[in-house]
């Protein structure tokens, strides 16, 4: 018997049962995206939207030009990539550490929270997903084709994270495929640079229908550190229409997961509104 094999035996099962209940989805003490609490933001205080490296923070004043008392911070979290310089500059707790990774949304206006809204957003409920009915067929099988659009390889390494042991992706009924003639949802990391703009375009006329687009990570959203650089690149928008956004730079392989299963209908949406519930 090989060794491997004897180890395997002896530690027993690996993969871990989340997401059902009581599994670990092996992210506990993982830091997220920063959490903010607009009403304590100080009078006038820019000190986060100063720091903020690919404008995810914006302040909104009102007729008069001064800010609004208590609620005016807007967080793009489509913009966000997880730096934390907000949570460490803020001087009145607005901005603080959180382990908050689960951003998946099927609209772009969900990855907004505005200050002037962030009570309503609150009231919202969780929604099952983009669509879920659309996608009944390929709740129990979906196939990516994942392309890389000028990624730093972040993204990438949380995506071969998931065919690991721990997470099994395939426990799942999902897969990935080498060929977009076999994919369901074309996945797409990094800006979407000059070069690889046809190839993506190419991919996605490959695909047959019903195909849909999942943007994951900030660099696919809108850019982020990357966006309007000289070879290009401003994320997905106006490029092809996305089903799937997920934040982060890059995701967690538990991020991604949750995503795609919100994505099948298999798992409610969040984030409302920006607020996470």
């Amino acid at each position: 018997m090989a060794v491997w094999t004897l180890l395997g035996l002896i530690e027993g099962k690996a993969t871990t049962r989340w997401p059902k209940a009581g599994g670990d989805s092996g992210q506990d003490g993982v830091q997220g995206m920063p959490r903010f609490d607009s009403a304590l933001c100080g009078k006038d205080c820019a000190a986060c939207v100063a720091v903020c490296p690919t404008g995810a923070l914006t302040l909104t004043a009102d007729h008069d030009g001064r800010h609004l008392d208590g609620s005016h911070l807007d967080v793009d979290y489509g913009r966000c990539i997880a730096c934390q310089l907000c949570v460490e500059t803020c001087p009145d707790g607005a901005a603080s550490l959180s382990q908050d990774w689960a951003f998946g949304v099927g609209e772009r206006a969900d990855l907004v929270l505005s200050g002037r809204t962030q009570a309503a957003a609150e009231s919202h409920q969780p929604q099952a997903g983009p669509d879920p009915a659309a996608r009944s067929r390929f709740r129990r099988s979906l196939h990516i084709r994942h392309v890389d659009a000028g990624s730093c390889n972040g993204c990438e390494s949380e995506l071969q994270a998931l065919n690991n042991p721990f997470y099994n992706l395939h426990r799942l009924g999902i897969f990935f495929t080498a060929s977009p003639r076999f994919a369901d949802l074309l996945l797409v990391t990094g800006p979407v640079t000059y070069a690889m703009r046809e190839p993506l375009l190419r991919a996605y006329e490959a695909m047959p229908d019903p195909k849909w687009v999942m943007a994951m990570g900030s660099c696919a959203i809108t850019g982020a550190l990357s966006g309007g650089g000289y070879t290009g690149g401003n994320g997905l928008e106006d490029i092809l229409p996305v089903d799937l956004y997920l934040p982060g730079s890059p995701p967690n392989p538990a991020a991604i997961i949750e995503a795609l299963l919100m994505f099948l209908g298999r798992a409610p949406q969040r984030l409302k509104g920006g607020h996470l519930a």
